[in-house]
Formats: structure tokens, sequence, C-alpha cells
């Protein structure tokens, strides 16, 4: 099959309107027409399908326990109303690329394996790239246990209603060892390669980057008959948050940002009891990470205070800088430096990948497809199919260079 074809296959699952794009949440089973997609492509091929013990999903060329596979893929999971290409277009491309790999009649003297991740948005339950965490022990069957969605229903009761074991997730350190390196194919976030008039990126590092839950708790009370110097209203200081994480962010060059508010009793004619939001923040190293998130922090007690509000802030997740592998990269830039019509800019993005929580267990690297538009998370995102097979070529090439002869 084409990458249009395929393409045009998967574009409408989890589609409930021609302008949305949002795909399945991440949680295990919400999104069974994308599994099912990946299970009917690798059997299609010929590849031996398996999903691990964490709802992973595996297409293996080759004798996985010969060790030293050359892996690729990504996700198929989105962000509520997200759009078509974060996660999808690597999965995609994978298997564009395997086609033309075939097409070309190479010798593979390496397994080559084709992997979607689940839940690496972390739209249901909270945290991000709950797949490849697991599987790296970068989340501990005791921690993923304790993981609840919105609904109170537990990670390990949707994995059951999905029909997976809920006892078996954990580490995976087999699978990994059977692994040599991991190359993911995304489209970028941002407008690097629009702004360089380039079709294709390696990536260089991920910045650091976490959620932060902050807890505004004031006294609920009727809208229309509490004077406003009774009120303890959450709902001031929070917004006033909001404020000064704009400021402490374009002060650092960073970004921050309040995407998610939960708020108690949650009617519009009471004043809150409590407004829950969730702070992102991430910058281009740790030490301004830090002064953007202290700032937030200390500007949010004294508006809480002003108020009379109680104010907790937890840390939910946490994710250190990642320098992809040096040497990995520079094998994709020689790879990929053969092609004299072809520039490959090496650049840096704010955005978490499974690739970077696999960084610290395995050799991983990304390349990126130009983003026209920088949006991502939203159904504007975007990717021209020309580039999409620069893309696919580009990663044919890298997994050629890595895996055969």
């Amino acid at each position: 099959m084409t990458f249009h074809s395929m393409w045009g296959e998967l574009l409408p699952v989890g589609r409930s309107a021609p302008a949305r794009g949002d795909r399945p949440d991440g949680g295990y089973g919400a999104d069974a027409d994308c599994r099912a997609w990946f299970k009917e492509q690798a059997e299609a091929r010929g590849l031996a399908y398996e999903v691990d013990h964490n709802g992973n999903q595996w297409a293996w060329l080759g004798d996985p326990d010969a060790g030293d596979a050359v892996v690729t893929g990504s996700h198929l999971d989105s962000v509520p109303d997200g759009g078509a290409f974060d996660g999808p277009l690597g999965v995609v491309s994978s298997f564009a690329a395997l086609d033309e790999l075939r097409g070309r009649a190479v010798r593979f003297d390496k397994p080559l394996a084709i992997v979607n991740f689940g839940d690496e948005e972390g739209a249901r339950f909270g945290l991000a790239c709950v797949g490849s965490r697991l599987t790296a022990g970068r989340l501990t069957a005791e921690q993923a246990h304790r993981l609840t969605d919105g609904d109170g229903v537990t990670l390990p009761r949707a994995m059951e209603a999905a029909g997976y074991d809920p006892d078996a997730i954990g580490p995976d350190p087999e699978r990994l060892a059977r692994i040599g390196a991991f190359v993911e194919l995304h489209v970028e976030q941002g407008r690097a390669l629009d702004i360089s008039g380039d079709r294709v990126g390696i990536a260089s590092a991920i910045w650091p980057h976490g959620r932060w839950r902050f807890d505004f708790r004031g006294e609920a009370n009727h809208a229309g008959t509490t004077r406003l110097v009774d009120r303890r209203d959450p709902m001031l200081s929070y917004a006033e948050t909001v404020l000064a994480a704009r400021r402490e962010a374009e002060l650092a060059g960073a970004v921050a940002t309040f995407g998610k508010i939960a708020v108690e009793p949650n009617g519009v004619n009471a004043i809150p009891s409590l407004v829950r939001g969730w702070l992102d923040s991430r910058a281009a190293d740790q030490e301004t990470l830090d002064t953007v998130v202290t700032g937030v922090e200390k500007a949010a007690r004294e508006y809480a205070t002003a108020h009379g509000i109680d104010l907790d802030v937890v840390r939910e997740s946490f994710t250190p800088v990642v320098e992809f592998d040096h040497a990995l990269r520079d094998e994709l830039v020689r790879i990929l430096g053969r092609d004299a019509d072809l520039r490959v800019p090496v650049l840096g993005t704010g955005a978490g990948h499974d690739a970077g929580i696999l960084s610290g267990r395995i050799p991983t690297a990304m390349l990126f497809v130009r983003n026209p538009t920088g949006v991502s998370h939203s159904p504007a995102e975007f990717a021209a199919e020309d580039d999409c097979e620069a893309g696919v070529t580009a990663l044919a090439d890298v997994l050629e260079g890595l895996a055969c002869r």
C-alpha cells in the first residue's frame, strides 16, 4: 500500500466531525479501531504481530531474539480535539518506509520492528508516554496502578476491560535488550523547518518539561447574595496565576500554559470551593525551567494569601532534558547527507516523545517532518503530502543505513 492509501484509511478513525481531529484519547480499548488498523497492516505484510504486557503493539521482520534490532514507530492516540499527524504520521510512515525498502530489494542484516506505543499523550490518565514509560521502567507497576481517569476508572481496570492482564504491567528489560536503535519520525510541533525551508529535520534534544497541579481551595457560597468582601473565591487566585505564568515564561524565554481546569461545585450561580489547574511548562535548560515554575508558584501563593485561599502544588510528572544519542544522531546526519538535494538541519524541540522516554535505556533518534502552520494538538495541525513522502524516504534511507547492507 502507498502512504496515501494508508493515510486515507487511518485518517477518519476517531473523528466525530470533518473539522475535528479527535482520534481516540489513549485509553486502552478506546482506540480499538486504530489498534485493529495497526494489526491489519502488520499481518498484510507478513510481519510477526504481538502485544506486550504493557499494551504496546509490535510488528517484527526477522527474529526478535536475535538482538540489535532497528525499531521505528510512534503512537496512534491523541489529545482531545487533537490533530491527525501527531503520532499517526510516524506509524504510517514506518509501514510505508518498510514497503519502500522492500521495493529496493535490500537485504536486512538486523531484525526490524514497527511499534505503536500506548497512551503517549496522557489524555486519559494525566501522565504522558505511559506505554513507553512502563517498558523502560520509568513508571513502576505500583505507580501505574494508582493512575485514575476523570471518571474514577483506574489504569488496571481500563486495561482489563480492553482484554489485557493488569497484573502483568511493568518494566520490560528483555524487550529493550532486543533493540539496538529506535528512530521515531514525527511531525514537527513548531515552525523551525518551515522557516528554514527544509522538509525534514533531525532532533538534537528535547527540552526539560513537566506538569504541575495547582489546587486553590476557598469557600463555596451563593453568587448572588455573598458580598465581594466576604468571599473566599479561589477563581481569582487561579486567574491571577494564569497571568503570572505567561509573565514568567516571557521573561525567561520559555513556555508555560494552564490548559486544563476543574472547578467545584462548577455551578453558574455558585462561588467555587475548589479550582484545580494544571500547569505545563518547558524550557531549553533545567535552570530556566526551575526559574519559571518557582516564579509561578511564588506568585500563586502570594495571590492565595491575599484572598484567603489555601493552595497545594503537586508535581505530577517531569522529564529532564533529553540529549539524543550523539553517535546515532551523527549517523543519521551522515546517512541523509548522502542526498545532495536534501538539507537536513538538526534542531531541538519542546515536545515530549516516546523516543525521549526510551533514550535513557537504548540509543534513540528522531526525524521531524515540516509543519507549515507550526500548529499541533489542534485540528489545524498539518503536513503536506509531498513533505510526508519526503519523510518516508528519509526514514527508509535511515533504516537501510542502520539495518541493511
